[in-house]
């Protein structure tokens, strides 16, 4: 097992990922990175990035294989940061630690997505929000007899 692996245990994440595969980190990960993975780093929010060792198979798509172990348990793409993004996709050959990797002026920090839960964005006039829908020209008026 490697240091890295073994600095990280938690009995807790163990056991959940025997009885819950959705999380994303299952014992065929663990298995794959313990034989053929190699650790690159480790983003602010926790995620741990790994890529098959050197000399090894490449992946069906000619490159090395690229991993990510999200943090905090679900498996939450979303989470990955700009500059291992990039990495992941194979935008770039070095990974955020290997080279000098500063955030453009435009990117923004992440945000997690909210969609679903009470801290959605909800505009004025959705169903949800409080207060009233302001009225457009295309509102329908019922016609009445006068």
């Amino acid at each position: 097992m490697a240091q890295d692996a073994r600095d990280n245990f938690s009995w807790k994440d163990f056991l959940l990922e025997i009885l819950t595969w959705w999380r994303g980190n299952t014992w065929g990960t663990r298995l794959w990175i313990a034989r053929h993975g190699e650790f690159v780093g480790a983003d602010e929010s926790g995620n741990r990035y790994f890529r098959s060792r050197k000399g090894e198979k490449v992946g069906p798509n000619g490159y090395e294989r690229r991993m990510v172990i999200y943090a905090g348990g679900a498996a939450e793409p979303s989470t990955i940061p700009p500059g291992w993004h990039g990495w992941m996709h194979y935008r770039s050959h070095l990974p955020p630690t290997e080279e000098t990797y500063t955030a453009k002026s435009w990117q923004k920090p992440h945000e997690a997505n909210l969609t679903g839960t009470a801290g959605a964005y909800r505009p004025s006039g959705s169903l949800l929000a409080s207060g009233e829908r302001p009225r457009v020209s295309s509102d329908y008026d019922a016609w009445s007899p006068e």
